[in-house]
């Protein structure tokens, strides 16, 4: 209990702190670099029909801004993410776009949601941090309706997503206490193994489980390459903290590191994802 508290409490300080800011500044960028994804749960979300659909690890709003301008005035999109800089700028979005979307600071693994309220539970990168996911999901199972459909995508194994990882590859040498993200930790790859997402889903109350790879072209500009890799991730986190010699050592490498990637003026990726759907299992009657 100890470890999960820590792990919690380390979670929030990294999405309320540098982290969260960073992907703030970095919003429109990280909003194109997704859209292809973005674009995979809206269609999603359309084909089942739903009206009330619940939006984890929210993040900027983008993907439930998506959601609730195609649900339209009938319907309503809720995002719930843990860093309160990212929801003030969904709601900021919300505001000015005066779409049907409101947006919960909190923690979805804990979370008091109004029971049985949403027909739908989505997310877009946003589940892969919880310290207990059985807890989080049963938790998320709760605030759905019996047969609620879930639909998640999520990152399959580090080794077939090299962009992702390039950062920390390349500036490793340079920085010897740059932490090592471990794949049986919360964090970007904790679901990589469909395995483990089945026996989490379906030990959280979650059914008909189907679980597809999918390889999505990801794009952003060359431009704001520089900008990416020194803000986010593990590398983001590092660099603050170095001199300034280091630092341009640093960029200088990594920058090299991403040339198979860029093309042009465009930087292009292929994001390997598992796409994650369930439905609600009925309550079981004692």
């Amino acid at each position: 209990m100890d470890a999960e508290r820590r792990n919690d409490d380390e979670q929030t300080a990294r999405w309320n702190g540098r982290a969260g800011h960073a992907w703030v500044d970095l919003q429109p960028v990280l909003d194109g670099m997704f859209r292809p994804i973005e674009d995979l749960l809206v269609e999603a979300v359309s084909a089942e029909g739903v009206e009330h659909v619940l939006d984890v690890g929210c993040g900027t709003g983008g993907t439930t801004l998506a959601v609730a301008r195609r649900l339209g005035p009938a319907g309503t999109c809720v995002g719930v993410d843990i860093s309160e800089p990212l929801i003030n700028t969904a709601r900021a979005r919300a505001g000015r776009e005066g779409a049907p979307a409101s947006f919960v600071r909190g923690d979805a693994q804990e979370h008091a949601f109004e029971p049985g309220t949403f027909d739908a539970v989505i997310s877009r990168f946003g589940v892969m941090f919880f310290e207990d996911p059985v807890r989080a999901f049963a938790n998320l199972r709760s605030a759905a309706r019996d047969d609620a459909a879930l639909r998640l995508i999520v990152w399959r194994a580090p080794e077939e997503n090299p962009y992702m990882t390039t950062a920390q590859r390349a500036a490793a040498p340079l920085l010897p206490d740059l932490p090592v993200r471990r794949p049986d930790e919360p964090g970007q790859f904790a679901f990589a193994d469909p395995d483990k997402v089945r026996r989490i889903l379906t030990e959280s109350g979650w059914a008909d489980i189907d679980i597809r790879p999918v390889d999505v072209v990801c794009t952003l500009p060359e431009k704001e390459l520089v900008r990416y890799f020194t803000r986010l991730g593990p590398l983001g986190m590092a660099l603050p903290e170095v001199d300034d010699d280091t630092r341009a050592r640093v960029v200088e490498t990594v920058r090299a590191a991403f040339d198979p990637f860029v093309h042009g003026s465009e930087v292009r990726f292929t994001a390997a994802c598992w796409t994650v759907g369930a439905r609600a299992a009925a309550a079981k009657v004692s």
